[in-house]
C-alpha cells in the first residue's frame, strides 16, 4: 500500500514547439526532480497532501475524500486552483485504473520538490509520472488527460541522462542520446525570471499556418541530429543553436532572447521549450567569474554551470 517514487525535472535542449509537429527534439533531465512518498493511514476514506518546497516548508496542502476526490479542505498560496488540478489528474488516474484510491482506504501523500516552482523544471510532469507509476497506469495518457503537451518531458522524468524523442505517427519514441559535449564548461544555464506557461507558448506556433510549421521541421530534425552526435567543438554549437533559434523565430515571429536581453553578450543564447521565460542555455568562451558576472550585472542571479545540473550516464 506504500508507495515511494524521485522523478527528474527537465529541459528541452532542441525541437521546442516543432517537437509536436513531430520534429525529433533533444531532452536533457535535470539533477533537481521531485519525490512522491504515500503512506496508508487509520482515517477513513481520505487522501492527504501536503506539498513541500526545496526549503522543506509546505507551500500547498489538501484532504480529498475517498474514492470521489471531493475536496475537503485546502491551503497555500493559489490552494484552490492546485486543489483542483490535483483532483482532476487523481481522478484522471481513477478513470484509467478504476481500483486506484477505492473506498475503503486512506492515506497520506507527501510531494517534495527539490527546485523553485517558478523555475519550469517540470513540477506538473515529475507529478504526472509518479501519480502514473503509483496508480499503474500509462503516464502519456494522464499526461493527455490533464496538462497536455508533447510528452517528452514524461521521459526525461525517469531518463538516466540526455533523450532523443519524437512523436510519430501518434505514436511516442525515444532513445538515449550521446550528447556529451567536450565543451561543457562553457555552458551555462540562466533563469530568465518569468514563469512560462507551455499552453500559452504555444499560441505563437499554432496561429501559424501548417505549411509555415512544416516548412523547418526536417532542418531541425537534422540540427537536433547534430547537435547530439557530432558536434565537437563550441563554434559550431554556436553556429547550430543560433540557426535553430532563427528558424523557430521566424514562425513564432517573437523575438529571441539575446535580442531580448543580451544582445552585447558574446556568446550565444538559446531558449530552452516555451520563448519568454524559464531557463536559456549560454555559451560563453570566458572565465564562469566574468560570465556569471555579465548576467548578474543584468539582474539574472539564477546561473547552473551544465555540469551542475544536467544528469549524464
Amino acid at each position: 500500500m506504500s508507495f515511494s517514487m524521485r522523478t527528474n525535472g527537465k529541459l528541452l535542449l532542441t525541437g521546442e514547439y516543432f517537437v509536436t509537429e513531430g520534429a525529433v527534439a533533444l531532452a536533457l533531465p535535470t539533477k533537481l526532480g521531485q519525490t512522491l512518498d504515500v503512506q496508508p493511514t487509520k482515517e477513513n476514506n481520505q487522501l492527504s497532501w501536503k506539498s513541500y518546497n526545496p526549503e522543506n516548508e509546505i507551500w500547498f496542502q489538501a484532504t480529498y475524500e475517498l474514492p470521489g476526490m471531493k475536496i475537503i479542505d485546502s491551503k497555500g498560496d493559489g490552494h484552490k486552483e492546485i486543489a483542483e488540478s490535483l483532483q482532476n489528474t487523481l481522478r484522471q488516474a481513477q478513470a484509467l485504473n478504476p481500483d486506484f484510491l477505492r473506498a475503503g482506504n486512506s492515506f497520506e501523500a507527501k510531494s517534495v520538490l527539490e527546485f523553485s516552482r517558478s523555475w519550469g523544471l517540470g513540477s506538473s510532469s515529475t507529478l504526472i509520472t509518479m501519480i502514473a507509476e503509483w496508480s499503474q497506469t500509462d503516464p502519456f495518457q494522464l499526461l493527455k488527460r490533464t496538462f497536455g503537451g508533447s510528452g517528452y518531458d514524461i521521459v526525461a522524468a525517469t531518463a538516466k541522462g540526455p533523450m532523443l524523442f519524437q512523436k510519430f505517427n501518434g505514436k511516442n519514441r525515444w532513445e538515449k542520446s550521446g550528447f556529451n559535449p567536450e565543451f561543457k564548461k562553457n555552458l551555462y544555464f540562466v533563469y530568465l525570471e518569468k514563469k512560462q506557461n507551455t499552453r500559452e507558448a504555444l499560441v505563437y506556433f499554432m496561429v501559424s499556418t501548417p505549411e509555415e510549421r512544416g516548412l523547418p521541421l526536417p532542418r531541425i530534425t537534422q540540427i537536433t541530429h547534430d547537435i547530439a552526435q557530432y558536434t565537437n567543438n563550441l563554434k559550431d554549437f554556436n553556429e547550430l543553436i543560433a540557426e535553430h533559434e532563427d528558424l523557430v523565430k521566424s514562425v513564432i515571429k517573437q523575438p529571441r532572447a539575446k535580442e531580448l536581453y543580451f544582445n552585447d553578450f558574446w556568446g550565444e543564447v538559446k531558449s530552452l521549450g516555451g520563448w519568454g521565460g524559464d531557463f536559456v542555455l549560454v555559451t560563453s568562451n570566458k572565465s564562469e567569474e566574468e560570465t556569471k558576472a555579465y548576467f548578474e550585472a543584468k539582474g539574472f542571479d539564477t546561473i547552473f554551470k551544465y555540469d551542475e545540473l544536467i544528469k549524464e550516464y
